[in-house]
């Protein structure tokens, strides 16, 4: 489904990568529980500029990292790259505001969370 009736992968599915990229970052390095935990992050905002095509199946590098990290709010830069080429295909960025799953209110970046995202951060 990655690929569109051009050939290449189609805009919408940069965001399910870019998605991909953070919570399989936060979900390894962090312990996010996706599934139990008391605290969810949801994108309250996203952007990607498209700079070459992609096509599956190639291989896709991606980088991440931290340009603003608040009190309930994370900012992230995601770059996506061709196997083996230096200049990105597509880059944006993915706010997450971190809730409390049960109310549904923004609270505080839990600190296994924290922790995992301060190596990333470029605004500090």
């Amino acid at each position: 489904m990655d690929n569109d009736v051009y050939g290449h992968v189609n805009n919408v599915v940069y965001y399910s990568y870019f998605d991909t990229v953070i919570n399989a970052y936060l979900i390894r390095i962090g312990g996010l529980d996706i599934h139990d935990g008391r605290v969810v992050g949801f994108c309250v905002e996203s952007q990607c500029k498209f700079h070459a095509p992609l096509a599956f199946p190639e291989t896709i590098e991606a980088c991440l990292r931290v340009a603003h990290l608040g009190n309930s709010s994370a900012r992230y830069e995601i770059a996506l790259f061709r196997n083996g080429i230096e200049t990105p295909a597509a880059t944006g960025y993915f706010v997450h505001v971190f809730v409390d799953r049960s109310h549904g209110k923004p609270t505080a970046i839990p600190s296994n969370i924290r922790a995992c995202l301060e190596p990333l951060r470029i605004d500090s």
